[in-house]
């Protein structure tokens, strides 16, 4: 198995992934512009006197809560000056699988901080607490059984509707940036 080092230096940098996003890069960029630090973070100074100087993204283009994490991930990275790599989940699962969600799912995305070393500082992902409940209050309120006849037509229209919202609610915007940056206060 590679170490993070390799993973890291056979990965895209952010902007040459975005650049070839194929199915969420206009929502990435459009969270992105729209999206606001907040201004005198006091946290953001605390931060900087860590051992941060990368970040290994694990992700895919095909992932909504990809879209707008990593939109929020690029803002922090431009305040800490961390250097962030994209390395796509599917190109070598064995990756993913150090970082399994609930021990069991290969969830994105996760963001792998590291310092000079490309030692594993901190692990973040794939959402934050407010997002996640969310998203489990949104499919118990409109999914059927995975039984039910309707369930994959419904499926689908609640995963746009989740999308949509990740692609314009500034809420959920603030709670990933908070998440990240607590974590990244208190490892």
């Amino acid at each position: 198995m590679a170490n993070l080092e390799t993973y890291y230096k056979n990965s895209q940098d952010l902007n040459t992934y975005i650049d070839q996003m194929s199915e969420n890069k206009e929502g990435l960029l459009s969270i992105y512009n729209d999206f606001s630090v907040p201004q005198n973070d006091e946290r953001i100074n605390k931060i900087k006197q860590k051992d941060y100087s990368k970040v290994l993204v694990i992700s895919e283009d095909w992932c909504g809560d990809a879209m707008m994490n990593i939109a929020i991930l690029k803002h922090i990275s431009e305040l800490l000056n961390l250097e962030v790599h994209v390395f796509h989940r599917d190109q070598d699962t064995d990756l993913i699988d150090q970082y399994l969600t609930n021990g069991k799912s290969r969830s994105i995305p996760i963001f792998v901080f590291l310092n000079d070393n490309f030692e594993q500082e901190n692990v973040w992902g794939p959402r934050a607490k407010p997002v996640q409940k969310f998203v489990e209050k949104t499919r118990s309120d409109f999914l059927p059984d995975k039984d039910d006849p309707s369930y994959d037509e419904k499926a689908q229209q609640v995963h746009k509707a989740i999308s949509n919202r990740f692609k314009t609610d500034s809420n959920l915007w603030k709670d990933v940036y908070d998440s990240i940056i607590d974590k990244l206060l208190n490892p």
